[in-house]
């Protein structure tokens, strides 16, 4: 700009004269044409805010003297009638300039005017800007009484919590006394049992010997009286034979003599006598002999007697020995006693120790919560300097626009002496044009306006569709360019219709340039709201975790964070439409509704569509999409911190060739397998493996997981999904087929952070209606999950069974006789995965759909009790329940519910089910009329979350 109009600043109006005008006019070729000279003048006035800060002219004697000297600098030969006329036409100029002078004056005010209306609009915007910058310091004082009370209240809870510790600690030092006592006591109890029982047996053995001792003596003492008293009886009879004999032999010998004096013959009665002799020594003899007898027999029975005195010596040692171990025992179990005193008290300090570690932690992690706080105060001290700067780098840019508008005020002023001194010029000069810009009058602006930057530079970017078509309805056309001064003579055209000041400006604004202060000053707005956005978020967080304290729960594998809400993201006519690729934008909305697992589809080649008859492990280019679809969509759902569950078949596997005898049961792919993996009790596909460990799926067969090679090459590829794939966990399914131990081996192998097996059975019914007692049928589901060491959840079969029944206005059928859930929900909370509908029971296949009228309340049951709900594609975004699954969410989420959380049942019977789960939620099911503050039991404020009339009402304690 500095090239349009240099005489300006070249010639001062007190030494103007004509032949320096003619010069100037020369030099710079703006001429109007005297048609048109108020015209132009006036085309520079409208529309610019402007003020000059000093006057065209000083005073109307300076304008005569100025003029004067212009006439009186003629060449001297005019006449005197040329002088009278140029004094007439002298003074018709004077007139004229004084006209000119007044309307310049009336311009003049009307930019004071102006400029006082610019300057009272600035105060405005800068009380504006104090309000703004005192309604902010207000706030931030706000922020910091609200984050001291936090803060008061943070250590108030702290100061409780060590209360309660110090409280806990000396329940532990008391437990721990009582269990010394205790353990005295037993040890006492212990010993002298131990004492009296030694004692009893030693007793019994002195005894039992003593009682052998005596029996030992009177069979020798009864066995010696007998054989003495046989041998007095036989020599009693031996004598009185002898006796006999002899008395015989006087009969014999006075016979003799009677004989021998009657004439008999006594030799013979002498041979007679002596035969009788010989057969009594014989006699005496056997005696004899029968005397050796009995004395060896007593020496038999002496020796005996001696081994039983040797007993009766080795029980005496033996008790002895006995009272010796006894007194070793005492004092073994006193040294004993006295180690575990020792190891008690070591015990408990090491209590004592580990409290005051603890505590110290605990302090430390005070004192580091404590000085995050001093920092997020810093960093929100930080944010009002900021904001402090930010107002007064505001104030100083409306300073430099002030100063801008009196720079432009000495141009303007410029540019009025500049129109006096061509107002001034001879009429010979009226006739020329001046042409810019091939036939377009530029704007009289200096360097430093904004104005001209912007309609000179154009767009400082691409101008998007809706604001060139924003600016076309501002701003009209151009006039065409004119490339001569004919075009321009003849043109109608002879303004240009700009948008005004304003609208300009709305259109500088919305077209941000980088580089420019106010921009600048913007963007450093936004990033504070930023920061003060997130440090209120952080500071919220910070006092919603101090308010409520988690419940520390020791995490079992296999179920995840405990808080899971699983999404099965298919149904049996998934397979239909390219999966994956609808499947993955869904991530977002998923995780907005609360959604943290999504169950996908079975990946892996299969000779089924829906994917359960499966051939080629490793091939996952299935009818639901390809392996590369798959990755992306797994990496959409864990953008969003969704864990994505592989749908894996692990009991059955299609084969790829056909057998010699033409059964088809060779498998090829990565995973070449032949007989020798498929179980021999499998009727069709003659399987040369053991025997099945669970029940036979008969469409495929079935594989041997006996083997060490199948189960290898298992283990395998669960890691090679987890890690190439990056499948978080596994939907495991008929487990039924194969022993739960084989899944604890797989899931240790691949470390999932969630598994779900699929044990399906039928449920107990009589006289075609459902059982009240169920117990066996959940038993069987528990007893499959103790058999995989609890390392996998189940569907909870048993509550979407009682679940089709209870809610036909049988609600007790939900309360078991112990006053829990009555399904696998009410005995393994933790492993019970609940659900209402898959794609088997619904979908099209529709095996065992649940009633569609009570959708509503079984989400509403199985999304505010313990387990882990399913939440089925079909329910979500094809039935309508959307917005009722998401409200549900929330007042789970809001509750805090686990998959752990405690049941209490308050009413079930024909009317209703009241129930109230955790310490924060209670809810009802059914049209009967309850709530919280009839319930005496129920402490606290409870405020309705979701009304839902006689289907279901859900309150939180506030």
């Amino acid at each position: 700009m500095s090239g349009i109009l240099p005489c300006c600043h070249l010639v001062p109006s007190a030494s103007f004269d004509k032949n320096v005008s003619i010069f100037c006019l020369r030099k710079n070729p703006l001429i109007f044409p005297s048609a048109c000279r108020r015209k132009r003048r006036f085309s520079y006035n409208s529309n610019w805010q402007f003020k000059p800060r000093t006057t065209f002219l000083s005073s109307t004697d300076d304008y005569n003297d100025t003029f004067t000297s212009g006439v009186n600098s003629g060449d001297g030969l005019s006449s005197k009638g040329d002088e009278e006329n140029e004094v007439m036409a002298a003074k018709k100029a004077l007139s004229e300039a004084r006209a000119k002078q007044e309307a310049m004056e009336k311009e003049r005010n009307e930019l004071l005017e102006k400029l006082a209306r610019y300057e009272v609009k600035q105060q405005e915007n800068e009380a504006t800007i104090l309000h703004d910058k005192e309604l902010a310091i207000a706030e931030l004082e706000a922020t910091k009484s609200h984050f001291h009370q936090k803060l008061q209240e943070t250590v108030e809870e702290n100061f409780t919590l060590e209360s309660k510790l110090v409280l806990a600690k000396q329940d532990a030092v008391e437990l721990a006394v009582q269990v010394e006592k205790l353990a005295e006591i037993a040890i006492k109890q212990a010993t002298s049992r131990i004492l009296e029982d030694a004692q009893m047996r030693v007793l019994a053995a002195e005894t039992s010997a003593a009682d052998a001792a005596l029996q030992i003596e009177e069979q020798i003492r009864n066995a010696t009286e007998g054989t003495i008293m046989s041998v007095v009886e036989q020599s009693k009879d031996a004598i009185q034979r002898a006796l006999g004999m002899a008395e015989n032999a006087g009969d014999y010998a006075t016979k003799a003599v009677a004989i021998f004096s009657d004439g008999f013959s006594p030799v013979d009665e002498i041979a007679s006598i002596k035969s009788e002799n010989i057969s009594l020594k014989g006699i005496v003899n056997d005696l004899e002999s029968q005397l050796l007898i009995m004395r060896s027999e007593v020496d038999k029975f002496k020796v005996e007697l001696e081994h039983v005195h040797a007993k009766a010596n080795a029980s005496e040692l033996r008790a002895h020995d006995a009272e010796k171990a006894l007194l070793e025992f005492q004092e073994s179990n006193k040294k004993t006693i006295f180690q575990r005193e020792e190891d008690i008290s070591s015990f408990l300090e090491k209590i004592k120790k580990d409290a005051a570690e603890k505590k110290k932690a605990a302090s430390k992690a005070f004192k580091v919560e404590l000085e995050s706080i001093k920092a997020a105060i810093e960093a929100a001290k930080e944010t009002a300097h900021s904001r402090e700067n930010v107002y007064m780098r505001r104030c100083e840019s409306l300073q430099r626009s002030i100063r801008a508008s009196e720079e432009a005020l000495k141009t303007w002023r410029h540019r009025a002496e500049m129109a006096e001194s061509l107002f001034l010029q001879d009429d010979k000069d009226e006739d020329a044009i001046f042409v810019v810009n091939g036939g377009r009058i530029d704007l009289l602006t200096d360097d430093d306006s904004l104005k001209w930057k912007l309609l000179s530079d154009g767009p400082r970017r691409e101008l998007p569709q809706r604001m060139a078509r924003r600016i076309r309805t501002i701003r009209p056309k151009f006039p065409p360019r004119k490339i001569d001064v004919s075009e321009a003579l003849t043109s109608k055209l002879k303004h240009l219709d700009l948008p005004k000041l304003d609208e300009v400006w709305s259109i500088a604004q919305e077209k941000p340039k980088e580089g420019d202060t106010l921009i600048e000053h913007v963007i450093e707005k936004e990033t504070i709201e930023k920061k003060r956005k997130a440090l209120e978020q952080a500071l919220k967080q910070k006092t919603i975790q101090w308010q409520r304290t988690p419940e520390h729960t020791k995490l079992e594998p296999g179920t995840g964070t405990g808080r899971e809400i699983v999404f099965q993201a298919f149904n049996w006519e998934s397979w239909r439409r390219e999966w994956y690729v609808e499947l993955a934008p869904k991530a977002a909305d998923l995780s907005q509704c609360g959604v943290t697992s999504v169950w996908l589809p079975p990946p892996t080649e299969s000779v089924a569509p829906q994917g359960y008859m499966p051939s080629d492990l490793y091939n996952l280019n299935s009818a639901y999409g390809s392996v590369e679809e798959l990755k992306h969509c797994i990496e959409e759902m864990h953008a969003h911190n969704i864990l994505a569950l592989g749908d894996v078949v692990l009991n059955h596997r299609c084969a790829h060739k056909q057998s010699p005898n033409g059964v088809w049961n060779i498998f090829g792919g990565k995973l070449a397998w032949g007989p020798e993996a498929i179980v021999c009790d499998d009727p069709t596909f003659q399987g040369r493996g053991n025997p099945s460990s669970g029940d036979v799926f008969h469409a495929a067969p079935n594989i041997d997981h006996s083997q060490e090679f199948v189960r290898r090459d298992i283990k395998e590829w669960l890691k090679w999904l987890k890690s190439e794939i990056r499948f978080d966990g596994w939907r495991l399914d008929f487990v039924r087929g194969f022993s739960g131990t084989y899944v604890k081996e797989y899931i240790e192998a691949s470390s999932p952070a969630f598994a779900i097996g699929e044990y399906w059975d039928s449920l107990g019914y009589e006289h075609g209606s459902l059982c009240y007692n169920q117990d066996a049928h959940r038993q069987r589901i528990v007893n499959w999950i103790n058999a995989t060491g609890g390392t996998s959840s189940a569907f909870d079969v048993t509550t979407k069974g009682i679940l089709h029944s209870a809610l036909h206005n049988e609600y007790w059928r939900l309360i078991d006789p112990s006053g829990k859930p009555t399904g696998v929900m009410g005995w393994w909370p933790s492993r019970a995965v609940t659900f209402l509908e898959n794609h088997d029971t619904g979908s099209t296949q529709g095996h065992w759909p649940f009633p569609r009228n009570k959708l509503g309340q079984g989400y509403a049951y199985i999304l505010t009790h313990p387990g882990t709900p399913v939440i089925f594609y079909d329910h979500f975004y094809d039935f309508g329940i959307r917005d009722i699954i998401s409200e549900l969410v929330e007042a789970r989420r809001q509750a805090g519910i686990h998959c752990r959380s405690s049941v209490k049942i308050y009413h079930a019977n024909n009317e209703g089910y009241v129930a109230r789960i955790g310490d924060t939620l209670v809810m009802k099911l059914g049209h009967f009329d309850w709530n919280p503050s009839k319930e005496n039991n129920l402490d606290g404020s409870w405020q309705k979350f979701l009304d839902k009339g006689c289907d279901y009402q859900i309150w939180l304690r506030q």
